[in-house]
């Protein structure tokens, strides 16, 4: 098998866990309302449920993204798909909220390993010149997984219950499972240019004759100029770029995580949809129309970074600009208009899923081979307890809020009737937030050009 091949085969694989790793996190909000029902909880509580989730995530992703850094990556790949995939179809059989609370903070603890060890690979895999598109091909994996749960979580728990929809996810996870082991495994570096001038006895002290990694050097991240503390996780704390890169990750998971957990519960309240007609919808506008923004995303980050190191940060920036009032027009759709609300919800989702082709590859432009694995699991260390916790959680206590309050506006005591209303007005956070990570991802293209130099130099 060619070296063509074995990449496209891996990247196809990757892939395929990448849409199981967001098919099975998803199902909590695509299943939100049948769920909040049985158990009577409120939208805080079906928030928390998603915090289950991520908490776990976060606090397990960055030792498991060093391990990745050191052991063969598609070995942590395939059992972490097999255990979440286990603990997926065990949320299934949960008879009380507690119990589906402790399955889905195992799911998050075995989903952590699938971006540090993926992305990882990644970076091997492909020259940097075709790394955004790589990207953009495996986080395709975001809106066909999130598409899919939407599709067919919907379908199965119409016809069979909520239930049998988490029995079910739980089944191609095996399949990934078994394909991740037949990765052929590429040497870490080996798609770095050679970067170091080397001495050689056949070359002078002055020479300036640069040389090829050996396996050895390679293996374990060689670049531009070792030196002491090279591989040292505390490296990645002095790239200005990668302090702004966390910030917004927190904010866009933020975002993508409260759109996540209650755009079906405010279909079904709000606009007056079915499970089933709220699962077709939340698949047009938030899975399947985030594949032409990470396509398009992709081709246009690799594009402009050609013309300028900071081009794939640009891009980022102003699709998230866009997005903002593309978010405001959806919420300020009327009640029950709910086609004007899929096409400005669908052109926002679109806009901000570019910001994922162009801010993963940016994060391999900044950090060393050696440390790509650590540097995702601390990026998504804080995208995930500063932004994908807190997301569902604050927009859930926000939605009660407003619920109440409305409630309380018509001198009502039931709060139900209430719901989609206060849903509806909690849902403006996410543009809001969006405008103030449009100022980040600006601040981070100031600082990307002096990172990447950086790096070159080999940290010096």
């Amino acid at each position: 098998m060619s070296d063509r091949s074995r990449a496209t085969y891996a990247l196809s694989v990757l892939f395929a866990i990448n849409a199981m790793n967001f098919f099975d996190r998803q199902i909590g909000g695509a299943l939100a309302e049948p769920i909040r029902k049985e158990w009577a909880l409120s939208d805080s509580a079906l928030g928390a449920l998603g915090t289950a989730f991520t908490l776990l995530y976060a606090f397990v992703g960055i030792p498991l993204g060093r391990l990745s850094d050191r052991i063969s990556r598609k070995k942590i790949l395939g059992i972490a798909v097999f255990a979440w995939s286990l603990l997926t179809s065990i949320s299934g059989m949960a008879r009380s909220y507690g119990q589906m609370f402790a399955a889905r903070l195992g799911v998050g603890a075995g989903e952590a390993a699938c971006a540090p060890a993926a992305t990882s690979l990644i970076g091997d895999l492909f020259p940097p010149a075709r790394r955004a598109r790589a990207m953009s091909v495996f986080m395709l994996g975001l809106p066909i997984g999130i598409a899919l749960s939407y599709l067919v979580s919907s379908f199965v728990a119409h016809t069979w219950g909520w239930r049998a929809a988490f029995l079910v996810a739980g089944i191609p996870g095996v399949l990934c499972a078994i394909a991740a082991f037949f990765i052929d495994e590429p040497q870490r570096g080996m798609m770095e240019k050679p970067l170091t001038p080397a001495l050689s006895p056949q070359a002078g002290r002055g020479s300036t004759e640069s040389r090829e990694p050996s396996p050895r050097e390679a293996g374990r991240g060689w670049s531009r100029r070792a030196g002491p503390g090279e591989g040292s996780w505390r490296s990645l704390l002095t790239i200005p770029t990668m302090w702004w890169l966390v910030l917004s990750g927190a904010l866009h998971n933020f975002n993508m995580y409260a759109l996540g957990s209650f755009l079906t519960p405010l279909l079904m309240r709000y606009h007056g949809a079915t499970l089933r007609q709220a699962g077709v919808i939340a698949m047009a506008s938030y899975g399947l129309a985030g594949i032409p923004g990470l396509l398009i995303g992709g081709a246009l980050a690799d594009r402009f970074s050609v013309r300028r190191k900071n081009g794939r940060l640009i891009v980022g920036a102003f699709s998230i600009l866009i997005s903002v009032p593309l978010l405001l027009f959806a919420l300020l759709t009327p009640a029950h208009h709910t086609l004007m609300f899929v096409i400005f919800a669908a052109a926002g989702c679109m806009a901000m899923y570019v910001y994922y082709s162009s801010v993963y590859a940016t994060l391999h432009d900044v950090v060393e081979p050696a440390l790509r694995g650590t540097a995702m699991a601390f990026y998504f260390f804080a995208m995930y307890v500063l932004g994908a916790s807190f997301g569902p959680l604050m927009t859930g206590m926000a939605s009660d809020f407003f619920t109440r309050k409305a409630a309380a506006a018509a001198g009502a005591t039931i709060l139900e009737p209430f719901r989609g209303q206060g849903l509806h007005s909690a849902m403006y956070l996410i543009p809001v937030l969006s405008a103030l990570l449009t100022l980040v991802l600006f601040a981070a293209s100031g600082t990307v050009a002096a990172d990447m130099e950086k790096r070159d130099r080999g940290g010096s």
